[in-house]
């Protein structure tokens, strides 16, 4: 009997709690203001209350809209869409009178970073805040608090909203990524029981793979501030350099049974290159997220975790571009409520605490207003002085379009690029006029400049929250040098076009494509593609004047199921559709092997298929299928782990699994996989995934292991310890065999590569099936220990395996990374055209 007493006041305690899954508005917004009743609630147009369900991104804009509208506060401007066609929105929050002045008021906040900065007379200036939510959509307390903010600042009235308007323009992101919320919303609000269960072992707060954390093509969005290859970035990077906020905020969300986070993070991590002042003001604004924390009941920590280092997150960009960035991590309730370690978490508190933050941002900025915009202007004065007479020269003088793409990102941050002047040679490398860059050091964006280009490998701290090195040039695989002079500069550019092409001079015998360019294996399906022959040359030769290097393309005229003319003109329009340039030829007598040598190998139309899903890694195979089918318009067919068993794989040529972990194939999967292999089929496969590979013995491969020297450390160094032994992200110098099919297609005998595992696998005693290994001392840029990289020094980053008619090809690393690794993406190109010459 003594024991239904403590079951009782459980039942009771739990009651209780429920009762507070559902709030009114009134549970977040601040007492000492009134609000407009013109102004509609998110609940007066959503048809519930914030936090009830999780918002769709649709309801979000039907809200966004609905209150621009009815406020004289908001202007909305639609900057774009996502890959599934949903809108980029953002409000800009001011008071009539600046909106009346907008542009007066920009004008003027820019010229802080100018030279003329100094006239500007801070004091009567607007700061300019940037908030933005849930780039990871399933943390999506951030955007469901945007919907508050957004009614808060049309709604509230009174001294205290006059001032902060007069004082402040607000750029509000409601959604940082549409698709991804999209996906969540959908997730959460399906599993929603009419009597909320906190059980953390509900479906509702575990998601099907891949989850709603990324956008479309499953990346991480929050990692491309700096690469802005995807749309979402593009349109943010847009709006921050349009503006160039003094403060950013980013509103994220961590595990369940944490509290809740903001920064400043770990001193010790941050990029040695962002100012102490920027961290210094970023610990003032600190004290305001505290108070108003406090006044609510929320515990919270800051410096304890995560960090200021790489340069691509949204709560570090800004800081080295005069601006302040503010990381906010809530505990999330994955759902509507959860249990935790801190009791029930629900999800309207969640809410509550991210909107609290919001506010105290403002606070923050409207009390340090003149400071912070001191700050910003002082930042680029000092960059400014910082800048070098010199200049950086880069280029690649066989693949043009690499080298622009580049120069494409480098003119959305608004860097100053220059055309090359002139044909040249530096530091005994060639750059050619028309397929090079020169980017000078004497401009405001030195610093960024700097962190782009620079090769750092020593840190005052071993522990990365994210990658160490993303350093651009090796990235791109181009020829640079810093040691450029200015007086090889031709031209600003102010609108970057596409590099020029030489026409296609129609032929009757054959046409030949060199496979150094960015964009020949585009170029080379669309040839398979409309049924054209083609052939791959296994050596250099000359022809017609013109040497051509190993993985040359030669389409035949003779023998296809066009004309003469037919090809011709097929040929031209893949040449202009591709922008690679293709050259027709006379006479088959060359220098080195003949056109009609068996040195030319007969190429087929691949059948590419990918598997996914579950125990395979979300990122890495989105990087992949984008790759296929944003950069070269190739079929790829994304296949379920779930459904291999039933899959017919016949029908596909190759085979590629990225990065995997855990069983995700099962003893008959696998043996189909094998028969597959060995009817004629290429297995391509990444990382984790040779860990299979070798216990399934589809192929043998020799992982190094090192046995751990014991160590006298203590409990609490245990973590630090073991962290510093992790590659979070960086960069090493290979060498190539340019005659081995993998490399075909690169010029210089050595490719940088992007590695973040410890997985070393041991080189071949045989030379010649070493095409891709590491040097002996191969560290470019980025973080290692010393015992890793003893350890990676001679390994092989890449292994094949002939099995029956099929071949199973490994990468030890990830040469699609975050879609800004162009310089080793052929590598993939080169397994899937020429896996059979292996």
């Amino acid at each position: 009997m003594k024991n239904i007493f403590p079951i009782l006041l459980l039942l009771v305690s739990y009651l209780s709690s429920a009762q507070d899954y559902q709030v009114d508005l009134e549970y977040y917004l601040p007492s000492d203001v009134t609000y407009d009743k013109n102004i509609p609630t998110p609940e007066q147009v959503i048809g519930y209350q914030i936090g009830d369900w999780h918002i769709s991104h649709d309801k979000l804009v039907q809200y966004i809209y609905a209150v621009a509208a009815a406020s004289n506060r908001i202007t909305i401007e639609d900057r774009g869409e996502t890959f599934e066609g949903r809108p980029l929105l953002l409000l800009t929050v001011t008071s009539p009178t600046n909106h009346n002045n907008i542009d007066t008021i920009k004008q003027n906040h820019l010229a802080l970073t100018e030279s003329n900065g100094a006239s500007q007379n801070t004091s009567e200036m607007p700061i300019v805040v940037y908030q933005g939510f849930s780039i990871h959509g399933n943390e999506s307390s951030g955007s469901n608090a945007s919907l508050a903010l957004a009614y808060y600042l049309a709604a509230a009235q009174g001294p205290k909203m006059n001032e902060l308007l007069n004082n402040t323009v607000i750029l509000l992101d409601p959604s940082y990524n549409p698709d991804g919320l999209q996906r969540f919303a959908y997730w959460a609000n399906m599993h929603k029981s009419q009597n909320i269960n906190p059980d953390p072992n509900d479906r509702e707060y575990d998601e099907v793979w891949p989850g709603g954390r990324t956008n479309h093509y499953w990346f991480d969005m929050n990692r491309d501030w700096l690469p802005v290859q995807l749309p979402e970035s593009r349109a943010r990077i847009n709006t921050f350099h349009d503006w160039y906020p003094n403060i950013l905020t980013d509103h994220h969300e961590m595990g369940s049974n944490a509290s809740f986070f903001f920064q400043p993070g770990i001193p010790s991590r941050t990029h040695p290159l962002t100012p102490q002042k920027n961290q210094d003001l970023t610990g003032d604004i600190a004290k305001f997220h505290a108070k108003a924390l406090d006044k609510i009941g929320s515990f919270y920590y800051t410096e304890e975790s995560f960090d200021d280092f790489y340069y691509g997150k949204g709560s570090t960009f800004p800081d080295i571009n005069g601006s302040i960035g503010i990381l906010f991590e809530q505990a999330s309730s994955r759902g509507h409520a959860q249990e935790t370690d801190n009791g029930i978490l629900t999800f309207p508190f969640t809410i509550r605490n991210q909107f609290t933050a919001a506010l105290s941002t403002l606070e923050a900025a409207q009390n340090m207003r003149t400071e912070i915009l001191d700050y910003q202007r002082q930042f680029f004065k000092e960059a400014r002085n910082e800048g070098k007479s010199s200049a950086i020269v880069f280029g690649d003088e066989k693949d043009a379009n690499k080298a622009y793409h580049l120069a494409e990102i480098l003119k959305r941050h608004k860097i100053t690029v220059h055309e090359l002047k002139g044909d040249a040679t530096i530091e005994g490398k060639k750059y050619r006029k028309g397929a090079a860059y020169v980017v000078p050091k004497n401009q405001k964006q030195i610093r960024l400049i700097n962190a782009m280009f620079e090769k750092r490998t020593k840190f005052k701290d071993s522990l990365f929250y994210d990658i160490s090195a993303w350093s651009f040039p090796l990235a791109f695989n181009v020829d640079y040098t810093e040691n450029g002079a200015t007086s090889q500069a031709g031209a600003e550019i102010i609108k970057l076009e596409k590099p020029a092409i030489e026409l296609v001079n129609a032929s009757n015998y054959a046409y030949i494509m060199e496979w150094h360019d960015y964009y020949a294996p585009k170029a080379l399906n669309q040839i398979l593609a409309s049924g054209l022959r083609a052939k791959v040359g296994m050596k250099p030769f000359t022809v017609d004047g013109k040497t051509y290097d190993y993985g040359a393309i030669m389409i035949p005229v003779q023998n296809q199921e066009m004309t003469a003319s037919e090809v011709s003109q097929m040929i031209q329009n893949i040449s202009e559709e591709t922008n690679v340039t293709i050259t027709g030829v006379t006479t088959g007598l060359t220098q080195g092997i003949d056109l009609g040598s068996n040195q030319f190998r007969a190429l087929e139309q691949p059948k590419v298929a990918m598997i996914i899903g579950e125990g395979i890694t979300p990122y890495d195979s989105g990087e992949i299928w984008h790759l296929f089918d944003t950069r070269y318009d190739m079929h790829i067919t994304k296949l379920d782990t779930k459904n291999l068993g039933r899959t017919d794989l016949s029908r596909y040529t190759d085979l590629i699994i990225p990065n995997s972990w855990g069983s995700a194939f099962d003893k008959n999967t696998t043996e189909k996989i094998k028969d597959w292999v060995q009817d004629g089929g290429t297995l391509i496969a990444y990382k984790n995934t040779g860990r299979w590979l070798n216990s399934s013995e589809l192929m043998k491969i020799k992982f190094e292991t090192k046995k751990d020297s014991a160590k006298a450390i203590s409990f609490e160094q245990v973590g630090d310890y073991s962290g510093a032994q992790v590659i979070g992200g960086a960069i090493f110098e290979t060498t190539l065999d340019r005659s081995h099919p993998i490399a075909f297609g690169y010029k210089n005998s050595t490719l940088p590569v992007f590695r973040n595992s410890t997985l070393f696998m041991e080189a071949d005693k045989d030379s010649y099936k070493n095409p891709i290994q590491y040097t002996e001392n191969p560290l470019l840029a980025g973080y290692i220990s010393k015992p890793n990289l003893s350890m990676l020094s001679n390994t092989s980053a890449y292994k094949q395996r002939s099995m029956g008619r099929g071949n199973v090809i490994y990468f030890t690393d990830n040469h699609n990374f975050r879609a800004f690794w162009y310089g080793t993406n052929k590598l993939l190109m080169n397994a899937i055209f020429f896996g059979d010459e292996m």
